[in-house]
């Protein structure tokens, strides 16, 4: 890298961390199998958000671009072949939490097309930003993230990028801080609390997302990696990691996940919409229902789709 290069770099990762090269184990065979094999890869340095990108900075974005969110654009329907015509209007996927335990098998008892739920009203039509401004911002679309992130000159991480990072130099453990998920009694993440999802406790103090940094950080100083929000990555989808290379001399070098078209939800043939992988965990992520609150965790996501636990952060490469 040449010596404008690199003093380009540093001028752009204010209010971020930076994350030496390494080799490490991804993923898990010990929880959910879209996580296995556990396999070698190496990254090269790089820096990323100290947390998840906020409401306040997305909104200087917004109001510096006039950038308009996937979920405030009514869908094309020559997009979506067999849709009900009533439900092609602008809005976002929302938890609407039952009043009573429902089917842990049917997800449709808890989440909602809300018509007019966007970025600035995170709740649907009557709900505002007000005293959420450090909180993530959510119902963001994957193309929602790239274009914040190229307008700060920076770019949304790598699966094994993100993965390595949340891990804050440590691994092996069962979560990012350890072996116990509340060690000495103390929250260490905005996950569920209760029985999932009609009865929330809220111990932690969260009901829903909670302003970045509210948690411990990392052993790199990163906030918010576990719980809170999931957080989009560069990836395509693949239902299990490749396994590790048969020489030990070829580990992977800064993978990039597997093809676009692996990534096509099979269920729906005539719906060809790439998804693209998760990270993190959210708030919605509970020990009762979704244990997903680990870096190993992963979660597939269509790039067409924004909900109400979904944010992201950025990445600048060394």
């Amino acid at each position: 890298m040449t010596d404008a290069a690199v003093q380009a770099v540093r001028s752009n990762t204010e209010g971020m961390v930076h994350v030496p090269s390494g080799t490490f184990r991804m993923g898990s065979d010990k929880h959910y199998a879209e996580e296995a094999p556990s396999h070698r890869v190496s990254v090269d340095a790089f820096w990323i958000d100290t947390a998840p990108v906020t409401n306040r900075q997305f909104r200087a974005f917004v109001e510096a671009t006039g950038y308009v969110t996937f979920a405030e654009i009514a869908p094309d329907p020559a997009d979506y072949p067999g849709a009900l015509p009533h439900m092609l209007r602008a809005g976002s996927l929302m938890f609407n939490p039952p009043t009573h335990p429902v089917d842990l098998r049917d997800w449709s008892q808890w989440w909602s097309f809300k018509f007019g739920a966007t970025w600035r009203k995170p709740y649907g039509s009557g709900s505002s930003l007000k005293g959420l401004d450090d909180h993530p911002v959510i119902h963001v679309a994957y193309r929602d993230a790239q274009a914040y992130a190229a307008w700060v000159g920076k770019s949304l991480p790598t699966e094994a990028e993100w993965e390595f990072a949340a891990w804050g130099g440590r691994e092996g453990a069962e979560f990012a801080w350890g072996d116990e998920l509340m060690p000495e009694g103390r929250h260490m993440a905005n996950i569920w609390q209760g029985n999932f999802p009609n009865e929330n406790t809220r111990e932690d103090g969260w009901a829903r997302t909670s302003p970045v940094r509210a948690f411990p950080p990392n052993g790199y100083g990163l906030y918010d990696m576990i719980g809170n929000v999931w957080e989009w990555t560069t990836d395509f989808w693949s239902v299990r990691h490749q396994a590790d290379a048969p020489k030990a001399c070829c580990v992977p070098q800064n993978p990039r996940g597997g093809p676009e078209a692996e990534s096509y939800d099979q269920r729906q043939p005539a719906i060809r919409i790439p998804r693209k992988v998760l990270k993190g965990g959210s708030h919605l992520c509970a020990p009762s229902y979704c244990r997903r609150y680990r870096p190993a965790a992963r979660h597939t996501e269509p790039v067409d789709t924004s909900t109400s636990h979904v944010g992201f952060r950025c990445v600048v490469r060394a």
